[in-house]
């Protein structure tokens, strides 16, 4: 019996200890992503030793000191404020865990000052820490307005897509769009927001667009803005939007190379020298016909006489050359005779033709006739 109340008991002592322990983890899962430095406060040439935990997994950021920032109101100014020239980039490894060091350097406006660690591409995620620049200047952050507050309630997106002509160096375009409400006490009318690009670690270039519309207190509004970059524009970009000094979201985009651009340059290096080429010798066979002409006058024409009577004599195979020709008889045969009564071969003198049959009267001699 003692044994069975036991058992719960030991329970019950097990989930006392554990549970601390279970709140602990799921408040640092659901505080995010956080940052933690190895010194608060270092000199200008110096170096520190960043490190952070709740990242996502292999994911790639981008560490900053910034001025005019604080955890609590953020960088202000946004990248404009940061120290961009020696930023350094950091990527987490699978339990989005990170450590790296950073050089100190001060940024180009006062302090209190952050180290800035966001997200280069992906998700937005951003955190930051309270850092001071020793030797470098303090001054008050500007005050807050109280009367109308925006602060952004959903994630940003760039709605659109990219045609034809963007395929070849058209200026690409999106539209940001985002929710914010006024946590103020008075309605905001018509609020001017700035809109901003960046590539890489270069600090974004602003432009300020108008809302049209008044948002109450207490109530939202989804706000739509375009976005352009310039034309040929291609690789990683970041969309950054403030208002009221202070960047309230950002956005990444990942901008296609214009391969039609390329396609157009490959045809211009194959079709320009093979036209030129063409024209070349169309230059060439024109000129070419007329030169000659001038300078040999004009074309002797000749006519092949041929002889009336043609005789060919064929060697006769299996005697040799010099036997032929001592063999070839030196006098003519008539076609009318045949060889028994050719007159160049008979043996004896050459007369009349006879006949010694006994029936031919017979010639008188000269005794006979005496």
């Amino acid at each position: 019996m003692s044994g069975k109340v036991r058992i719960p008991a030991l329970v019950a002592v097990l989930a006392l200890l554990l549970l601390p322990l279970a709140g602990a983890t799921s408040a640092a899962a659901a505080g995010g992503p956080s940052v933690k430095l190895s010194k608060s406060q270092a000199g200008a040439g110096g170096s520190i030793t960043v490190s952070g935990s709740g990242w996502r997994a292999h994911a790639l950021l981008m560490m900053l000191i910034c001025g005019q920032a604080t955890p609590a109101r953020g960088v202000i100014g946004g990248t404009n404020s940061c120290a961009n020239a020696d930023g350094r980039a950091v990527t987490t490894d699978a339990k989005g865990v990170f450590s790296k060091k950073l050089p100190v350097s001060e940024p180009p406006v006062p302090c209190p000052c952050v180290v800035h660690v966001a997200t280069v591409t992906g998700a937005s995620a951003s955190a930051d820490t309270v850092f001071q620049v020793a030797g470098h200047a303090i001054e008050p952050l500007p005050a807050e307005s109280s009367a109308g507050r925006l602060s952004v309630l959903s994630d940003t997106r760039l709605d659109g897509s990219s045609g034809l002509l963007t395929w070849f160096g058209a200026p690409p375009s999106r539209t940001l769009v985002f929710t914010v409400g006024n946590a103020g006490s008075s309605p905001v009318k018509n609020p001017v927001f700035q809109v901003g690009t960046s590539h890489g670690v270069f600090a974004p270039q602003w432009d300020d667009q108008q809302f049209g519309g008044t948002i109450a207190p207490g109530g939202k509004a989804e706000i739509k803005l375009p976005v352009e970059l310039s034309a040929g524009a291609h690789g990683d970009y970041t969309v950054s939007m403030k208002y009221g000094g202070r960047v309230l979201a950002e956005q990444p985009w990942g901008v296609g190379r214009p391969w039609g651009v390329t396609l157009f340059w490959i045809l211009v290096c194959v079709v320009v020298p093979a036209a030129v080429f063409r024209i070349g010798m169309a230059v060439v066979d024109r000129l070419r016909p007329r030169k000659a002409a001038r300078s040999m006058g004009p074309p002797r024409h000749r006519s092949l006489h041929v002889p009336a009577q043609v005789t060919l004599r064929m060697p006769k195979f299996g005697k040799p050359a010099a036997s032929q020709e001592a063999a070839a008889p030196t006098t003519s045969t008539l076609p009318w005779f045949t060889p028994d009564s050719d007159p160049g071969t008979a043996a004896g003198p050459l007369s009349a033709p006879h006949d010694d049959s006994p029936t031919s009267p017979t010639t008188p001699t000269r005794k006979g006739l005496t």
